[in-house]
């Protein structure tokens, strides 16, 4: 999601990928809404967010993970928005027949994989899965009331049952987060990221509030975003457009020049030297001069 959110202010993302982006983005808001509501109570439990694993060969993704005293549940995340019907198994846009993905499906997939990944590790544990519609101007008419679906009008009565969920964790439920933690896979199979290269990407400095190129330099220390007004110092400006460039260019030497070339709009280079002297280590002499993190 971070770099396509880099890709669609630095390029013309084609419909397609656009979508996926703004898929993500909103997935995203919608989980960390989610890990909002979960925080206050969530001493009764361990939480693991994120996991993407597999077993058998197949891939699959929860979106969070609660370890309880005698249970494991897990929940798949939607922040859709509107008006859906439920219709033989399926879930379409109110007053349309456009599908939308059944999460049920992938949550039944998930259940059964991770369920049998437990067992391969010894772990002898009742699974249960939800979806939880956390939108709260998302309706769902027709839905049948033996679905595992927690709605928003439901998310209240939710969190209070975790709260009175009895806790008594053990060492024996710490290992097992830190098991499904080490079976985490880094990079995803589904990832949608288009080609780019360096040389067409627009430079600039990228807000990390509203995500646009619109920054500008207000004094020797501060710069402003144009479009969302936030001010910030340049320094950590420039160290956010350097993690920007090391995500989207990892085999790239880190130099001032491309630093520099890439900020676009810092007025001088001395000034992008000594932002990176105090934060990078130097090796290497003259054209072979480069920064590392520091050790």
């Amino acid at each position: 999601m971070k770099v396509l959110r880099s890709l669609n202010a630095r390029m013309d993302l084609s419909l397609e990928d656009q979508q996926y982006y703004m898929n993500l983005e909103k997935g995203y808001d919608g989980e960390k809404y989610f890990d909002s509501l979960i925080r206050p109570v969530q001493n009764n439990f361990l939480v693991l967010n994120d996991l993407l694993l597999k077993h058998n060969n197949t891939t699959f993704q929860i979106d969070s993970t609660f370890i309880f005293q005698n249970k494991l549940s897990f929940y798949d995340v939607k922040n859709f928005e509107g008006d859906y019907h439920y219709i033989d198994e399926k879930i379409y846009l109110k007053g349309q027949r456009t599908e939308i993905l059944n999460p049920m499906n992938q949550l039944g997939r998930a259940s059964s994989l991770l369920q049998q990944l437990l067992r391969s590790h010894g772990y002898q544990m009742q699974v249960e899965g939800f979806v939880v519609f956390i939108n709260p101007q998302f309706t769902l008419y027709e839905a049948p009331i033996n679905k595992p679906f927690i709605f928003p009008t439901q998310l209240n009565r939710f969190i209070k049952q975790l709260s009175e969920t009895p806790a008594k964790l053990t060492m024996k439920h710490k290992k097992l987060a830190h098991l499904l933690k080490s079976l985490h896979l880094s990079e995803s199979p589904y990832s949608q990221i288009p080609d780019y290269s360096y040389e067409e990407l627009k430079k600039g400095m990228l807000c990390r509030y509203c995500h646009s190129l619109s920054i500008k330099i207000v004094s020797r220390w501060f710069c402003t975003c144009n479009i969302c007004g936030v001010t910030e110092r340049i320094d950590d400006v420039v160290l956010h457009a350097v993690e920007e460039l090391r995500l989207l260019f990892p085999d790239k030497k880190l130099t001032t020049n491309l630093v520099y070339d890439w900020c676009k709009i810092v007025p001088s280079k001395r000034a992008i030297k000594r932002i990176l002297d105090n934060h990078f280590q130097l090796i290497g002499e003259y054209r072979w001069a480069h920064y590392v993190d520091k050790k």
